[in-house]
């Protein structure tokens, strides 16, 4: 599709709509907006919008909507730019909607146990703010304190409590949505439950930004859970660590809040990177287990059978943290591998890949036969509980950046085939965006894709809502 080119008339009417301070052409601007936290993009593959703008508010976004679709200026929404799929990225150029003055915290309603609050509010603050109400938000991405509630909307994020709290979508009670043409809808509300037609607001979330833009978000809260243990269980390999975890899940009686998978490779990098003294001689591999509840002694109870289970299992080590200073060194070293293996292997693909829990070992041996045969490194970490891992093929330094681009592509590929042949899906928390389309669309299958895209030409009828994404 042709887009149109803006116009320094269409740039007078977005300062008309939003005020001159909140829109930007100054190339600092566009560049920040260019990019995200996807490595596998090469600079003179960023491409940068043609303007920033920053409205306040809903009627503002519709304004701006209308606007494109009139001269059909292709539209980017942009968060906090930590996306790892490229979702965020302005590959047409246009316009890019950033969330940054849309970042309230409009109300902590304890009676109702929800929160109002808009796309820009960084995740970790929505916790901060219901903790005070003795309310917390169960959502956990790893990029918690720097990412953006629009933007786990947008990728329906997962994390570190999707195996006992779910992903996002189950804590989204209502959304206020800005449609690609314009016209403003609100899905659901403070509800528990609603069947009253299709479901839309699930449709929304997950969709990537685009089916709609985000303006207010409707989300469930918890009861704080006042007692939380968690295990460092240390392993002399991979294979004796990952084939426990479905035994945990199906043999224990008790659903973690997390079971957390890193490799030695992973854990050793993070570790030097925080200067972090955990066991280091002998493992090879470790997981985190944090369970929680609201009585300590059953919780304790808990952590006991666990590690009742592990020890039998092959464990050389477990370490119990059973207070916030404790708890907090654990889960830092897990949170920090992407951007300590990201420094010590600048050159890598990281991937997002799901398989059935139960096919987890199986995986997991399978991927390190594709690292023998192809001779790259592929380190493993990720949400072994619910079966979400992150394998990254890294390049070695013997191989030349040639060898490595033709290396890489090959690896990549039969990741994913591998994954989908044991009934896996290639993302299961980042999303697909620009780096996985093409795989994506080829394992998709014909008439998935196309539905999916009868439902974007019906919403989107000029393609201009974050086009050239997903397929």
């Amino acid at each position: 599709m042709k887009y149109g080119m803006l116009t320094e008339k269409i740039l007078s009417e977005l300062k008309d709509i939003v005020g001159d301070s909140s829109v930007w052409i100054t190339q600092e601007k566009l560049l920040s907006c260019s990019r995200d936290q996807t490595i596998t993009l090469k600079t003179d593959e960023y491409i940068m919008p043609d303007v920033v703008v920053a409205p306040s508010n809903a009627e503002e976004v519709s304004k701006i909507l209308k606007l494109a679709n009139k001269h059909l200026i292709p539209v980017t929404p942009r968060g906090g730019g930590t996306g790892l799929s490229g979702g965020a990225l302005p590959i047409h150029g246009g316009i890019v909607i950033s969330d940054e003055k849309l970042n309230k915290i409009i109300e902590i309603d304890s009676e109702n146990m929800v929160a109002v609050v808009e796309p820009g509010v960084v995740t970790s603050d929505i916790s901060t703010a219901a903790i005070e109400k003795k309310l917390w938000y169960a959502g956990y991405p790893m990029s918690f304190e720097s990412c953006h509630i629009g933007g786990n909307i947008a990728e329906n994020a997962g994390g570190g409590n999707a195996v006992k709290y779910g992903v996002t979508i189950r804590y989204v009670l209502g959304l206020e949505v800005v449609m690609p043409t314009g016209e403003i809808v609100n899905l659901g509300g403070k509800l528990m439950k609603d069947v009253s037609g299709y479901n839309l607001k699930e449709l929304i979330v997950g969709s990537e930004g685009t089916l709609g833009y985000v303006t207010k978000i409707i989300l469930k809260l918890q009861p704080v859970m006042k007692s939380r243990v968690v295990l460092l269980v240390l392993f002399k390999d991979t294979e004796t660590a990952i084939s426990l975890v479905p035994k945990i899940m199906t043999e224990s009686g008790i659903l973690p809040k997390s079971i957390e998978f890193i490799d030695r490779n992973c854990y050793e990098s993070s570790c030097k990177y925080l200067n972090e003294e955990l066991p280091m001689e002998g493992v090879g591999a470790v997981l985190l287990i944090e369970l929680d509840g609201s009585v300590d002694e059953h919780v304790e109870h808990e952590a006991d059978k666990v590690g009742v289970i592990c020890s039998e299992g092959g464990a050389v080590e477990i370490y119990v943290a059973d207070n916030a200073t404790t708890r907090e060194r654990i889960w830092s070293v897990r949170r920090n591998v992407d951007e300590a293996m990201r420094l010590q292997y600048p050159t890598q693909v990281g991937q997002d890949t799901v398989v059935p829990i139960a096919s987890i070992p199986k995986y997991v041996k399978e991927l390190e036969k594709l690292a023998q045969k192809h001779g790259v490194l592929i380190p493993i970490y990720g949400h072994a509980g619910d079966g979400n891992l992150h394998p990254s093929v890294l390049k070695k330094n013997e191989i030349s950046m040639e060898e490595w681009e033709t290396q890489k592509h090959i690896v990549e590929y039969e990741i994913f085939k591998l994954t989908h042949n044991m009934g896996g899906a290639i993302s299961g928390e980042h999303g697909i965006g620009t780096k996985r389309k093409d795989i994506f669309t080829e394992l998709a299958g014909e008439t998935h894709l196309y539905f999916m895209k009868k439902i974007k030409e019906a919403l989107d009828p000029n393609n201009i809502m974050n086009p050239g994404k997903i397929f």
